[in-house]
């Protein structure tokens, strides 16, 4: 019977469509702004522990207007102390906050509130004093954002997005992205997408019914047929798909600085969406940006074929020029996954965001 392991080996490529078809940081470098504060004596601090009687801070936060602040964050961060001793509340509905029970010492006080630039300055408490601030007045501020995400958080938000997306509800399609602002991914989070996508209980299904047909049709006969038969040529399935998934899509583009997923259009002419789709079997946005030839795809891909060569029956292994050709074939099976991805396959997706508008 003729070979057709060109199927097998391309079907990690058309799985493509069909079997996969914060920790928030504070990323502000604030400037001490001092507030002016009334002349203290500068007493000596008794070095008796029992002499160390508890201080408190109050104070009123407001805008440059005099008009209180409710729910600001203020945080009092004791220095010099170890283990580090930290205090925080939020301000009243007046804008007023209170702190007591703090041992005396000098603090670093911060101010963060939604829609104004942070403020900070230093108090120094003494044993038993009750200090008030001065009114505290915040400048407003529009580009000031009080909670930053990360791009590598970024990056998380938009692998877990993508791992919801099924076909029909329940085709795995993780390596589409269609964020309006894709980040590239970390190393770490290009296995991450891989092993979840090899491990989808939807794949061994798929697998399953590939290596029924398989042994319907007496294809690779060299593994016979019966139970044993039947394993055999699942565990080939499952191994061609294993090695052009960790292959082409993590370990090459980690080494490579390449993005494996496919970056849906959706917007401009339909000329223009079809040239991308296919000119995306051969080109892929590098981690800088900037698109490039597809190396890990397609080196991926004779990899995976060359391996086969370890588990195929003797008579159904390919050669180098099989494995080129299969490769060739390769990049015309992933064109037509582009298309279907870019005219169809949103379409049959749910829970998806809308797409982004198009820009003028």
């Amino acid at each position: 019977m003729p070979r057709l392991r060109s199927l097998a080996q391309h079907r990690s490529i058309l799985y493509r469509w069909s079997l996969p078809l914060g920790l928030l940081a504070l990323a502000l470098h604030l400037p001490a702004q001092q507030i002016p504060q009334p002349v203290l004596p500068a007493a000596q601090l008794p070095n008796s522990p029992g002499s160390q009687l508890p201080a408190t801070i109050t104070g009123t936060v407001a805008d440059r207007d005099n008009a209180t602040i409710a729910a600001a964050r203020i945080t009092l961060i004791r220095q010099n102390s170890a283990p580090p001793e930290v205090h925080s509340t939020t301000s009243a509905a007046d804008g007023t906050f209170t702190f007591t029970n703090l041992t005396p010492g000098t603090f670093q006080l911060t101010i963060l509130a939604n829609g104004f630039a942070p403020q900070q300055t230093i108090v120094t408490l003494h044993p038993g004093e009750s200090f008030s601030l001065p009114q505290l007045a915040l400048a407003a501020s529009s580009s000031i954002e009080v909670q930053a995400i990360s791009q590598h958080e970024e990056a998380e938000q938009q692998i877990h997005a993508e791992e919801q997306q099924r076909v029909l509800g329940f085709i795995p399609n993780f390596y589409v992205s269609y964020a309006s602002r894709p980040v590239p991914l970390a190393p770490r989070q290009k296995f991450e997408l891989a092993w979840h996508n090899l491990y989808d209980p939807t794949t061994f299904i798929f697998t399953g019914v590939i290596a029924g047909i398989e042994q319907s049709q007496n294809i690779y006969n060299g593994y016979g047929s019966g139970a044993s038969g039947y394993a055999k040529r699942y565990a080939a399935s499952y191994g061609d798909f294993l090695t052009a998934t960790l292959i082409g899509n993590a370990i090459l583009p980690s080494l490579l600085k390449q993005d494996p997923r496919y970056f849906y259009k959706g917007t401009g002419s339909t000329r223009s969406r079809i040239g991308y789709a296919l000119a995306n079997a051969v080109i892929c946005k590098g981690d800088n940006g900037r698109w490039q030839a597809n190396y890990s795809g397609i080196l991926g891909s004779l990899a995976s074929g060359g391996i086969s060569n370890l588990y195929y029956p003797a008579a159904d292994r390919q050669g180098f020029s099989l494995t080129i050709e299969n490769t060739l074939l390769s990049i015309g099976a992933s064109g037509v996954s582009n298309l279907f991805q870019e005219f169809l396959v949103r379409r049959l997706t749910p829970h998806l965001p809308p797409p982004a508008p198009a820009k003028p």
